[in-house]
């Protein structure tokens, strides 16, 4: 009797253990089943990873960059360089001088430079200091006139006084970069190539057209979205809708014109009546860049800037 006890026993035991691995195995599945992002309703570091919304194919980025360009080409007929300029050498100086500072300013500052050394000969051989003394406004001026006047030196010296018309040959010269030689070369030559500028890099990737970092990779990886013939006007499309509606700190995504196709819609201002005060330049009713802007700019109620010192 004692033995068939101790064989019941043994065999209860047996059958209730599974009953105690099913209850640990029921506490235990709450914590596998509230992810990281489900917890905070956000997956965008997988987005950012991808480069592109989650389950987008390569087709279907290529068609939402495209329809977004489409558009912003409707909004922005008149689009174009926002520094004045009358030749390439001019171009060429004044994108130099922009960095770290506004088109405006370069623009209010470049009619005193061009009357003074109108060419680049005459900038070569100019007096620092007197250019130091022109440049102020645009900060870090020691360094700009360092850069423009040897860039004026090897334009001189190397290429007959003439701005080259090649981006091998551009990026030689002192100050001048990928980014400024494209400028130059889709605005003074007619030659398509994609700026990447900080508004640039900041709208690609709310777009998700890109998780690249690098100015180089999302050239490539833009330039790869679109034909080449249109690299030059989409640049331009992606500067002035990030320099009037969608700015880094407060985008005005209530007043902007591609919400619907925007992933990043709700990271600005959503109010209509609030996102239409944060608006800039033309399309909040103020002054442009340029003080000499193109005609099709003011025909589309576009204001000319004022010159330095005008307020």
């Amino acid at each position: 009797m004692k033995t068939a006890k101790t064989a019941a026993a043994k065999t209860a035991a047996v059958k209730k253990a599974p009953a105690k691995k099913a209850a640990s195995a029921k506490k235990a599945a709450p914590a596998k089943a509230v992810p990281a992002k489900a917890a905070s309703g956000k997956a965008a570091p997988a987005k950012a990873v991808a480069g592109k919304r989650a389950g987008e194919s390569r087709t279907a980025l290529v068609r939402r960059a495209r329809r977004i360009d489409r558009e912003l080409a409707e909004v922005y007929p008149y689009a174009h360089p926002e520094l004045d300029f009358d030749n390439p050498f001019q171009l060429v100086v004044a994108t130099v001088l922009s960095a770290q500072t506004t088109d405006l300013r370069v623009n209010q500052t470049t009619p005193a430079l061009f009357a003074k050394y109108p060419t680049p000969e005459d900038l070569a051989a100019a007096n620092p200091e007197e250019v130091e003394e022109i440049l102020r406004p645009t900060g870090f001026f020691r360094a700009k006139t360092r850069s423009v006047i040897g860039l004026s030196k090897a334009l001189a010296e190397d290429f007959g006084g003439e701005v080259p018309g090649k981006l091998e040959d551009l990026v030689k010269l002192p100050g001048v970069g990928r980014k400024t030689a494209f400028v130059v070369l889709g605005n003074a030559f007619g030659r398509p190539g994609i700026t990447v500028d900080t508004h640039f890099q900041r709208l690609v990737r709310r777009w998700e057209w890109t998780a690249e970092t690098d100015p180089d990779k999302i050239e490539a990886a833009i330039g790869a979205l679109f034909p080449k013939s249109d690299w030059t006007d989409l640049s331009h499309h992606v500067i002035w809708h990030g320099r009037r509606i969608c700015h880094a700190r407060k985008p005005a995504c209530g007043a902007c014109p591609i919400a619907p196709l925007c992933p990043a819609y709700g990271e600005g201002e959503t109010d209509p009546e609030k996102a239409k005060k944060l608006l800039k330049y033309e399309k909040g009713g103020f002054p442009g860049q340029r003080l000499k802007p193109p005609q099709s700019y003011l025909d589309a109620g576009g204001k000319a800037a004022p010159p330095l010192g005008a307020g």
